[in-house]
């Protein structure tokens, strides 16, 4: 694909790619949820949508489009380090809320990610083992996928058509929506079901994280200081995981 259609004014990224961009961004969607709902077998998918994720950029935008949506250098060390300082603060409130109003029960949300953990084999390893092995891939695919493709891409092409603020409110609705998928939303035999508890909360956390990685990727003028407080939430997430729920 390439962003041959006329731009609006103003803007790098054309007025007509918002429709595939928000098409593709259904398609991972699909991926994500088949990756978590479907048979252990097929967890592999969702390190495969985030590759396709890292991709799209390079797949759908020219040069200056893509540096149109951050995907260049910049951001100086003191951003590095707040955004860091974000993301673990992020994590470590979302833990206290999700500890101190459900416990260790199926509302925690913490709970459900250890829970899908839980449910690959893992046999004869360490907890330390077990969290280099989740978290690893927790701060190299997710991260950069998720950034590139919804602070970089889908942000840009959504102010093709509406204002830089819209544009975010919908992007970060968006993140917060497809993160029910691995909290809220349940498969069972019996059909789709919602923790009604839980659920709302979870995503307004998760949609206002990604408000905070999108001020972030405003302020540096690039994805990257939005992927490292991205990377450092999962790190932290993980820690609270193993120390609190998977030894439990």
């Amino acid at each position: 694909m390439s962003d041959q259609a006329a731009a609006v004014p103003g803007s790098t990224i054309p007025y007509s790619l918002l429709q595939r961009v928000v098409l593709l961004g259904l398609a991972f969607t699909v991926l994500r949820a088949a990756s978590m709902f479907g048979p252990v077998a097929w967890r592999p998918l969702f390190f495969i949508h985030c590759l396709f994720m890292i991709a799209t950029p390079w797949l759908m935008l020219s040069r200056e489009g893509r540096q149109s949506a951050g995907i260049r250098r910049g951001g100086s060390l003191a951003i590095y380090a707040g955004a860091v300082s974000i993301g673990v603060a992020g994590a470590s409130l979302c833990h206290l809320i999700g500890y101190g109003l459900f416990g260790t029960g199926a509302d925690n949300w913490y709970v459900s990610v250890a829970n899908s953990f839980r449910a690959q084999p893992t046999p004869g390893l360490a907890t330390w083992q077990l969290y280099l092995i989740f978290t690893i891939p927790g701060i190299l695919f997710s991260p950069f996928g998720e950034e590139i493709f919804f602070r970089g891409v889908l942000q840009r092409a959504l102010e093709s058509r509406f204002s830089a603020r819209a544009s975010t409110l919908i992007e970060a609705g968006w993140f917060g929506a497809a993160h029910l998928i691995h909290h809220g939303l349940l498969v069972t035999a019996a059909g789709v079901s919602l923790l009604w508890k839980s659920a709302p909360l979870w995503f307004l956390l998760m949609t206002g994280l990604s408000i905070g990685f999108a001020l972030l990727r405003k302020k540096a003028g690039t994805v990257w200081p939005a992927v490292a407080a991205h990377a450092a939430f999962n790190a932290t997430m993980n820690a609270f995981i193993f120390t609190y729920i998977w030894n439990a």
